[in-house]
């Protein structure tokens, strides 16, 4: 994995929303405690198909030790020093699938609907080109239909339905939807805001 040092794009920097603007920055291992608060404000659904529970500081010590081996790329959105949303994305090198990554996405229930899954999508796209992969999967469950329409409308393209295969909260299984995307094939809106005077 590269550093964020070699990454094409600088961190951290603001970029436009449809409204306003927004920071983002490479997530840190000081990050947890941010992380644990964005993440309890979360409907349930908006965590079921994470592989880690970031509900609790166990999975986010997880996460954080999976950057620290280059395993993730995190990207924080930030409002006024407030997590409004992240980008990860993850991948092995020593695996057979080495030459995919799995993209996960999350906004903050306040910045939905001004472009900002968009523009935490576009980051990950130009890290996955940055670090070598060839294609971007995401997961999610059939009924999650504003997640599937977002990953639709940035080109991901169904790939398989794996039924029963994962499990809420509750223990009542559901099914999981496999979309991707090839890098190479992925076009990105680059904004960035006009930086402040202040």
């Amino acid at each position: 994995m590269k550093s964020s040092s070699t990454f094409t794009r600088t961190y951290p920097r603001t970029v436009a929303l449809d409204e306003g603007s927004i920071d983002l920055r490479i997530m840190e291992a000081s990050d947890g405690d941010a992380i644990l608060a964005f993440a309890r404000d979360l409907p349930p659904d908006d965590l079921l198909f994470l592989r880690l529970d970031i509900t609790k500081p166990e999975g986010v010590a997880e996460w954080v030790r999976n950057i620290e081996a280059g395993r993730t790329v995190t990207i924080l959105a930030e409002d006024s020093g407030s997590i409004a949303g992240y980008a990860s994305i993850h991948h092995n090198e020593v695996l057979w699938s080495r030459h995919v990554g799995e993209i996960r996405v999350i906004v903050g229930s306040g910045y939905r609907r001004r472009g900002l899954g968009r523009r935490l999508t576009d980051e990950v796209f130009a890290i996955a080109r940055d670090i070598g992969l060839a294609k971007i999967s995401a997961q999610m469950t059939p009924d999650q239909k504003g997640a599937r329409a977002t990953f639709e409308r940035l080109g991901f393209r169904p790939e398989a339905l794996l039924a029963d295969f994962v499990m809420d909260r509750e223990g009542k299984p559901r099914d999981l939807l496999l979309m991707t995307h090839d890098v190479a094939g992925f076009s990105d809106v680059e904004h960035v805001a006009p930086a402040s005077s202040s």
